[in-house]
């Protein structure tokens, strides 16, 4: 048994065939339609004395481009009548199956194709299947207008899906059977609308009739109920098939240059809507395409969030807790001596409230960076902020024996900013300094420095003489996760620079001369202070 899958009421809004035509389309379709006209007038005006011509390849040729193009239409109308479940599309695609079917008998009675004489039926069950093949059509475009505007209740199938589909071919099928059936073993009761095999007789514009009157209510009933590009090509349809019902009225036989054009027209009607419908698979497919790799991205990007949520946190509370290990392990010998040293370890313990303050403050700092809040910012003066941060890293300095060039520069403006975070950009910066100039030999000079930039903006650069920055791995060093350390985390410069965007600064790299890096950032100076002073 085939699943019923669920209905999904306002999907077809999504569907190219459910979207009203631009402008250009509407364009396109009137200047196909003129051009058609214009050939087929220039064929039965100028043109009409021409004798008519049987050329014994072109119904065969015909035929088959005929059946080729109303059967895939037909598939890819049922195909989209699987996924949006709108009886609608039912409806004409049947009608596209219908003309595709009855083709077959069709070719069958024309006189000449298979010999001398039709294989089934005679002279006047050809011309009786071709009406009843452009009657049909017309109705079930008319079917197709009339249900796509129904009520919910009746617009959408809620059942099997493949059963639906099963049953409409199958009584597409048992009604051409039925037409061939009246048009061939009936001929003798048919009323005779042709001559000879060439000529139509005075019976024509009778039998013709009902078709230019179905044609016609099929076209009113597009233009008033038009909402769709689907729609839009059917009406061209439409159009091309009452031109094809006038053209006996001017032509009274086959093989006239009027017919041949109006055979031609036939096929490229049959065509639109198929090129339609392969435009919205292909158009389908690169929206399918484009939501699975949106999908892909938004999922990496969680992840990446995720990741760099807690790199973040391990790698910005790890200098704070190292600090408070120090702390603690140098205030644990100060009381484990003889004669304890009261005075140092309360100096250490303070350091280590001090560090632990500094890693909550930090840990906040980092959830302000994942989070729209507005950050507390103040008044700076960027000399101090520089001084404190180098006192945070006075050990390491020291283990290393590295040089400080940090000259404050008094002519500065201050700037505004969160003290934390600008503290906190300082602190990667320089530790990165450090560690890389741990790995090479003396001279190890590290130099922090402010000055203006631009006007109104301050300009701090940590230049340091280590191991440097190698040119494949410029482009990418502020990418998050991305490390060139054995035990790097690979977020400290990605969070120092989004820390200085938030800040509307910029932050960059540079190489230094004659080794090493050089990481500068700017801010904006704080206008409030600059304009009271």
């Amino acid at each position: 048994m085939l699943k019923t899958r669920p209905v999904i009421p306002g999907a077809q809004h999504f569907i190219l065939l459910s979207l009203p035509p631009s402008g250009p389309q509407k364009r396109l379709a009137f200047a196909l339609l003129f051009a058609i006209l214009a050939i087929y007038f220039i064929a039965v005006g100028p043109l009409s004395d021409i004798p008519p011509y049987p050329i014994a390849a072109f119904i065969p040729s015909y035929t088959t481009a005929m059946f080729v193009t109303e059967a895939l239409t037909a598939i890819l109308l049922f195909a989209q009548f699987s996924i949006l479940r709108v009886r609608a599309i039912l409806v004409i695609a049947s009608g596209y199956l219908f003309t595709a079917v009855i083709l077959i008998p069709w070719i069958l009675t024309f006189p000449g194709v298979f010999g001398s004489t039709s294989l089934i039926g005679g002279t006047q069950s050809t011309v009786w299947l071709y009406v009843f093949w452009h009657a049909g059509f017309p109705m079930f475009v008319i079917g197709y207008a009339l249900l796509k505007d129904a009520a919910p209740s009746k617009q959408f199938w809620r059942g099997s899906v493949g059963a639906e589909i099963a049953l409409s071919v199958a009584v597409t099928t048992a009604g051409v059977l039925v037409v061939t059936f009246i048009c061939t073993a009936g001929e003798a009761l048919l009323p005779h609308v042709m001559l000879d095999s060439l000529h139509f007789g005075p019976l024509w514009p009778i039998a013709g009739a009902p078709v230019v009157l179905l044609s016609t209510s099929a076209l009113i009933a597009l233009w008033l109920r038009q909402r769709s590009m689907l729609d839009l090509w059917l009406m061209v349809v439409m159009c091309l098939f009452l031109i094809d019902q006038l053209n006996y009225y001017f032509n009274s036989a086959r093989f006239t240059l009027g017919w041949y054009a109006i055979r031609i027209s036939g096929v490229i009607a049959g065509s639109l809507v198929l090129v339609l419908l392969l435009y919205e698979v292909t158009n389908l497919y690169g929206r399918l395409l484009s939501a699975i790799l949106g999908q892909r991205r938004e999922r990496e990007a969680r992840l990446m969030t995720g990741d760099a949520v807690a790199a973040s946190i391990a790698h910005e509370v790890k200098q704070p807790l190292t600090a408070m290990v120090t702390s603690a392990d140098a205030g644990f010998r100060f009381l484990d001596r003889s004669t304890p040293n009261l005075d140092r370890a309360k100096e250490a313990f303070k350091l280590i409230a001090a560090d632990g303050h500094r890693a909550g403050a930090v840990v906040e700092s980092i959830r302000a960076n994942f989070r729209s809040d507005v950050r507390t910012r103040i008044s700076l003066d960027v000399n101090e902020l520089i001084r404190e941060t180098l006192a945070l890293e006075r050990s390491d300095l020291q283990k290393y024996r590295i040089r400080v060039q940090a000259e404050p520069n008094k002519r500065l403006p201050d700037v505004r900013g969160n003290r934390v975070q600008l503290q906190q950009v300082l602190l990667n910066l320089i530790t990165n300094a450090i560690h890389a100039m741990a790995a090479k030999d003396e001279p190890r000079v590290l130099c922090v420095k402010s000055e203006a930039y631009e006007g109104d903006s301050v300009m701090v650069s940590v230049s340091d003489t280590g191991t440097g920055v190698s040119p494949q791995d410029i482009d990418r060093i502020f990418n998050p996760l991305f490390t060139t350390k054995s035990d790097g985390m690979g977020m400290g410069l990605s969070i120092c620079r989004a820390i200085i965007e938030a800040h509307n600064g910029r932050l960059w790299f540079s190489p230094n001369t004659p080794r090493g890096a050089v990481f500068q950032f700017t801010l904006h100076a704080n206008k409030s202070v600059s304009a009271g002073a």
